[in-house]
């Protein structure tokens, strides 16, 4: 509790608007001026988000797409050289990135602990924390978009809160999310009471109707490559297939998060919405943004290298394919823009090595001994503290605590007990790059000097970070190696495994293809507006991706 008040306490005012010292005008850009083929204004804006959907698995699992992911990936404009452009590559930044075309440095959101928990609201019709975008900055294409036609609709919904909440930001639109106990819910943030179609919708117990479901390979074993006999997947317990969702309904319930069917459910109750809320059918460009979280937990739990994560995407395809074609016979085709990409994607497990991954010398990486020593060190000098703490991820220390890369002071702490800052950082620096696997130790201060274009992991983290409120020293870690601490699949950091994500646009405005332009998730944003003719409403970080845009002659 102690380190959540620091981030939220330096949050306050570290978290301001103006680009971090980055030079992005020498980043890939578009010309000032974009004429679309295409003038007619879209009546829906799909904006799909696969969680810790990496860029790759459309490539390795292309021959076997035969439903929605695969006529988006054929029909569409991809970019395979796409990234979330920050360094915590976790759920919360990710999604906060993608329809406000801003870099997390400048939405606030720049970690999951940070994210949407707020405890001054609460969720409507089921226990559990409340959450808000509270700590969101700026607006989205939600906003732009209402902006220019007040009668625009909107629904966004996800099994996560912060999945739900951050694409549209700050904005008290029809938002929901799935708390694990069987309904999807919203918190006190957007209203006192759930829809009736909501309430409908819950009370036909969809996610209890899994129980006892069996989870089998959709195809023989010799379609798949990944062996199903790999124990460090599900921390060696129950890794081999079949898998079962327990019997009891509240429990299925409960651990339906962990099996395909939960983007079945997903996927279901957004076109629910749809119908409830009449979106696309007005002469207004309507939202529906769906984030998508299986993937995430299944990837987490078993690997992106697993027989269970490729059965999975080929069920989600199948899933996005149901989907589309409900959607389509409800709107036209022809209205409807699709935007799809990933809060960010997965790095591998140490110890499984493929032929498509470089990470055949990753280790786990513990860098306790270096905190340990910090804490007794701070202890010494009359930093009052508990001495190291663990829970969750998170180290907390005398006068610190650490997470996601990220050493964060208490230097109201540190000043009364009269300790230097920059000897203390000069000194704890030496002490990570000691520690086999830790490629990089910086402060923020001396990022801003790199060489953004070439030096990718110091760009990335000055889109987190424009000081050193929050993070006084931020440490990377060599490609694919994780933190000792996390049992399971990771992501978080500034490298490619866990930054590489897809950028896909599809529709009638769209011109079809592969795309080696370098983009960004936010540069989704600002292609959208363009698209649907909408102004966004103060600077963006992201740019428009011309080559998406089917073009006329000036």
């Amino acid at each position: 509790m102690r380190r959540k008040g620091l981030i939220r306490g330096a949050m306050a005012v570290a978290v301001m608007f103006g680009s971090p010292s980055v030079n992005l005008s020498q980043q890939p850009t578009a010309p000032a001026t974009i004429h679309p083929a295409d003038t007619t204004t879209p009546k829906l804006v799909l904006f799909i988000t696969i969680d810790a959907m990496r860029s790759d698995y459309l490539q390795r699992f292309e021959g076997q797409l035969s439903g929605g992911l695969g006529r988006l990936y054929r029909g569409g404009a991809f970019f395979g050289n796409g990234f979330q452009d920050h360094a915590i590559t976790e759920t919360a930044p990710g999604h906060s990135v993608t329809m406000s075309g801003r870099f997390p440095v400048h939405t606030g959101i720049v970690m999951n602990v940070a994210g949407v928990n707020d405890s001054s609201v609460k969720l409507i019709d089921s226990p559990g924390g409340g959450a808000s975008p509270f700590r969101f900055r700026g607006t989205t294409l939600t906003d732009w978009l209402i902006a220019k036609d007040p009668r625009t609709k909107v629904l966004s919904v996800s099994r996560k809160d912060r999945a739900a909440i951050l694409p549209i930001g700050r904005s008290k639109q029809p938002v929901f999310w799935y708390p694990g106990n069987g309904i999807f819910t919203t918190s006190t943030y957007y209203g006192t009471t759930l829809p009736d179609w909501v309430k409908a919708y819950n009370a036909r117990k969809v996610p209890m109707s899994y129980a006892a479901r069996i989870w089998r390979p959709m195809l023989p074993d010799s379609s798949y490559a990944e062996p199903d006999s790999v124990p460090y997947e599900a921390g060696a317990t129950a890794f081999l297939f079949p898998h079962a969702i327990p019997t009891a309904p509240d429990s299925a319930a409960a651990f339906l998060a962990e099996f395909p069917w939960m983007d079945d459910v997903t996927l279901d109750f957004a076109l629910t919405g749809v119908n409830a809320l009449n979106l696309g059918a007005g002469p207004e460009t309507d939202v529906l943004a769906i984030s998508l979280s299986t993937t995430d937990a299944i990837g987490h739990k078993y690997g992106p290298d697993s027989r269970e994560l490729h059965d999975h995407f080929l069920r989600l395809d199948h899933a996005v394919g149901v989907f589309l074609d409900s959607l389509f016979k409800l709107r036209n085709e022809k209205d409807i823009v699709i935007a799809l990409t990933a809060d960010h994607g997965l790095s591998p497990y140490p110890e499984v090595h493929t032929a498509h991954d470089a990470n055949g010398a990753a280790i786990r990486v513990n860098v306790r001994p270096v905190l340990q020593k910090l804490s007794n060190t701070l202890a010494a000098r009359g930093v009052p503290g508990n001495g190291l703490e663990y829970m969750s991820g998170v180290y907390a220390g005398n006068g610190f605590s650490f997470d996601s890369g990220v050493l964060q002071l208490d230097r109201a702490a540190l000043q009364r007990a009269n300790v230097n800052v920059d000897t203390l950082l000069m000194g704890v620096r030496a002490d990570f790059l000691k520690v086999a696997g830790v490629a990089r130790a910086e402060r923020i201060s001396t990022l801003t000097t790199a060489d953004t274009v070439n030096d990718k992991v110091a760009r990335r983290w000055l889109h987190m970070f424009s000081d050193e409120a929050i993070a006084a020293l931020v440490v990377s870690l060599a490609p694919y190696n994780y933190w000792m601490t996390y049992n399971l699949a990771q992501h978080g950091s500034p490298n490619d495994p866990d930054a590489h994500v897809p950028i896909l646009f599809y529709g009638s405005a769209i011109k079809p293809g592969r795309y080696a332009d370098f983009a960004t998730v936010a540069d989704m944003a600002p292609t959208l507006a363009l698209i649907a003719h909408v102004l966004p409403l103060e600077k963006l970080d992201g740019h428009v991706l011309q080559n998406a845009i089917r073009q006329s002659t000036p």
